[in-house]
């Protein structure tokens, strides 16, 4: 296979990733992040929610169960997203986490809003609001 075969193929596969993670969003799914996915997965969509969390993290258990929520009231036009802040330390340092939990709002993969700490569904409403 020549170069521009091999390129084609790359931006196929690509699309067809892309295609799945837009599906599984809009089918109203949070999805898993990971220091090797974060980047694909953030940038596939228009407006991303990413949930900075960790098992052991109390306030996050409560944050937890409204990211659900909102994922499938958003289906379809907000990706939500879960990266364990234990498991994906690059990612997190890479964002400057320093608190846990931290929600950050990205438009066409660009940080453009983040909230920090246990808050109720109606500020994280207001804050996508924003942006959709």
């Amino acid at each position: 296979m020549d170069e521009l075969g091999r390129i084609r193929e790359r931006k196929m596969r690509k699309m067809i990733d892309d295609a799945e993670r837009m599906r599984l969003g809009a089918a109203g799914r949070v999805e898993i992040a990971t220091d090797a996915s974060f980047d694909s997965l953030t940038s596939s969509a228009p407006l991303s929610v990413v949930d900075f969390w960790a098992k052991w993290c109390g306030p996050c258990r409560m944050v937890s169960p409204i990211v659900e929520e909102l994922a499938k009231e958003y289906a379809g036009k907000v990706l939500f997203c879960k990266l364990n802040v234990d498991e994906n330390a690059s990612t997190a340092q890479r964002f400057g986490i320093m608190s846990i939990p931290t929600l950050v709002l990205m438009k066409n993969g660009k940080v453009v809003d983040t909230i920090v700490g246990a808050v109720s569904k109606a500020v994280i409403q207001d804050r996508i609001a924003r942006y959709v």
